[in-house]
C-alpha cells in the first residue's frame, strides 16, 4: 500500500480516497460555494456603484472590466493547467517536484501580474478611448482601470489559488478565503463610496485591497509549515513544467477569448433585431445564469484534482468511478437549475428592470430560453475540465473553443434568419447540443470507459 493511502482512514477526505457520491460532493461543495459567492459578490459591487455613484461610472466599470479580465486570464491558465500538472505529480508520488513545480508558479504568477499590470497601466486610455469613450465616461474608465490594474499579481493568484488550494487538499481554505475577501469588498464598499463619498475611487480601492487579501492570504499560509499536500520552498525554474502548465490551461485561455468574441456577436445580432432593450436583456441574462452556472464551474475545480491525482497514479478503476458518478451528478444539477430559472424567472429579472414592463417581458422571455441551456452545459464544462485535469490540454480547447467560438458563433448568426429574435435566445442550447457531439467523440476514447 503507498504512503498516499495510508492516509486513507484520517479524517479529512483525501485525493487518494475512493470517491462515493458523499464523498464527491463533500470534496467540491466548498469549491462551488465557492463560486457562487464570487459571482453575488461581484453583482453586489456593481449595484453599490450603480445605485450610489451613477450610471456613467458603473458603465465605465463594464467598458474597462474586459480589458482587466483579460489581463488576468493567466492567473486561470496558470490555477487550473498547474492544478492538473501538480495533482498528477503527487499521484506518481513525487511530492518533492510538485513543491518546487507550485513554488514556480506562484512566482511566474506574481512576475506576470507585475508585467501585464503595467502594460494595462500604459494602454487602459487608448484602449478604452477606441472603444468609444469620451469625456467623462473616458476619465473614469482610465481612473477606475488605471487603480484595479495594481492589484492585478493579486488577482492573478486569487485565480490560481482557487483551483491550487484543491490540489493541496484544502478547499475549505480557498472557500474562506474567497468569502473573506468579499465581505471585504462589500464592507470597503459601503465605508469608501456610502459613508466617505469617494465614488468611483472608493469603489476601486475597495476591489484592489480585496483581491490583496485573496491574493496574500494563500501565499503566507503556503509559506508557513504547515498540514497541507504543498508548500512554498525555493523554486527551480522547469521550462517543461511551466510550458505543460500552459498547455494544460490552453482551454481556459481559449474559453474566456470565445466568450468575449461571442458576447459582441450576441450585442451586434440584438441591436439589429431590437435595439438597445436587446442588449440589456442580454447584459441582465448573462448577470444571472453566471451566478448558476458558477455551481457547474466549482463542481469542476472541486473534482479536477481528484482525476489528475489518479490519472498520475494510473488508477482507471478510480477514473471510471469519478467520471460516472460526476456525470450523473450533473445530470440532476441540470435539471434542478432549469427547473428554478424556469419557475424564478420573473422575481429573479426583476431586480434588474421592475421598472420598463416591455424590458421586463423581453428578459424573462430570454431567461427562459437561454436558461434551457442549462441541460446540457453542465455536461461540456465538465468534459473540457476533465481532459484539462488529464494534462490533456488539446483536446480540452477544442471542446472549449468548438463550444463557443464555433458552435455558437454560428447559431447566434444563422438561428435568427429563421427564428427571428428566439433565434438569439434559442442559440446558447443549440451550440451545447453540438458541443456534446464533439464532446462525446473525445469521451467514448477514453481507455477506461
Amino acid at each position: 500500500m503507498s504512503k498516499w493511502h495510508l492516509r486513507k482512514h484520517s479524517q479529512a477526505i483525501r485525493l487518494s480516497d475512493h470517491f462515493g457520491y458523499k464523498e464527491l460532493l463533500k470534496f467540491t461543495f466548498p469549491s462551488m460555494v465557492m463560486m457562487l459567492f464570487t459571482s453575488i459578490y461581484s453583482v453586489v459591487d456593481g449595484i453599490f456603484v450603480s445605485n450610489f455613484v451613477g450610471k456613467t461610472p458603473f458603465a465605465a466599470i463594464n467598458l474597462v472590466m474586459p480589458l482587466l479580465m483579460f489581463l488576468g486570464i493567466i492567473g486561470f491558465m496558470i490555477g487550473s493547467g498547474g492544478s492538473a500538472l501538480i495533482a498528477k505529480l503527487l499521484g506518481e508520488e513525487n511530492k518533492e517536484k510538485a513543491n518546487q513545480v507550485f513554488s514556480m508558479l506562484v512566482l511566474v504568477g506574481i512576475v506576470s501580474g507585475v508585467v501585464f499590470g503595467s502594460i494595462g497601466f500604459m494602454l487602459v486610455k487608448p484602449i478604452v478611448a477606441k472603444l468609444g469613450a469620451a469625456d467623462e465616461l473616458l476619465s473614469d474608465s482610465v481612473v477606475y482601470g488605471r487603480i484595479i490594474l495594481l492589484a492585478l499579481p493579486f488577482f492573478i493568484l486569487q485565480n490560481m489559488f482557487q483551483a491550487l488550494m484543491v490540489t493541496a487538499e484544502r478547499p475549505k481554505m480557498g472557500l474562506a478565503v474567497t468569502v473573506i475577501s468579499g465581505i471585504l469588498n462589500i464592507v470597503l464598499d459601503i465605508l469608501f463610496i456610502v459613508v466617505f463619498d469617494w465614488g468611483l475611487k472608493g469603489s476601486a480601492y475597495a476591489t484592489l485591497l480585496a483581491q490583496m487579501a485573496g491574493g496574500l492570504i494563500p501565499v503566507m499560509y503556503f509559506l508557513s509549515p504547515n498540514t497541507s499536500l504543498l508548500q512554498i520552498v525555493k523554486p527551480t525554474f522547469d521550462w517543461r513544467a511551466l510550458g505543460q502548465t500552459l498547455y494544460n490551461g490552453l482551454s481556459e485561455f481559449f474559453s474566456d477569448i470565445s466568450m468575449a468574441v461571442v458576447s459582441i456577436l450576441y450585442n451586434y445580432q440584438l441591436m439589429k433585431y431590437i435595439g438597445e432593450d436587446g442588449v440589456a436583456a442580454y447584459g441582465i441574462v448573462m448577470y444571472v445564469t453566471f451566478i448558476f452556472f458558477t455551481l457547474f464551474i466549482g463542481y469542476g475545480i472541486g473534482s479536477a484534482p481528484i482525476v489528475s491525482f489518479h490519472f498520475g497514479a494510473k488508477n482507471q478503476a478510480e477514473l471510471k468511478n469519478v467520471f460516472l458518478k460526476s456525470i450523473n451528478i450533473i445530470a440532476i444539477m441540470s435539471v434542478v437549475l432549469v427547473y428554478i430559472t424556469q419557475v424564478f424567472a420573473l422575481p429573479l429579472t426583476k431586480l434588474f428592470v421592475s421598472y420598463d414592463t416591455d424590458l421586463l417581458e423581453t428578459t424573462v422571455r430570454a431567461f427562459r430560453i437561454y436558461s434551457l441551456s442549462f441541460l446540457l452545459a453542465g455536461f461540456n464544462g465538465y468534459a473540457s475540465g476533465f481532459f484539462t485535469a488529464l494534462n490533456n490540454g488539446t483536446v480540452s480547447a477544442i471542446i472549449a473553443t468548438g463550444r463557443t467560438l464555433v458552435c455558437e458563433t454560428v447559431a447566434v448568426l444563422i438561428l435568427p434568419l429563421f427564428f427571428g429574435l428566439d433565434g438569439i435566445w434559442f442559440a446558447a442550447l443549440f451550440a451545447e447540443a453540438m458541443a456534446l457531439i464533439i464532446s462525446g467523440v473525445f469521451i467514448i476514447k477514453l481507455p477506461f470507459l
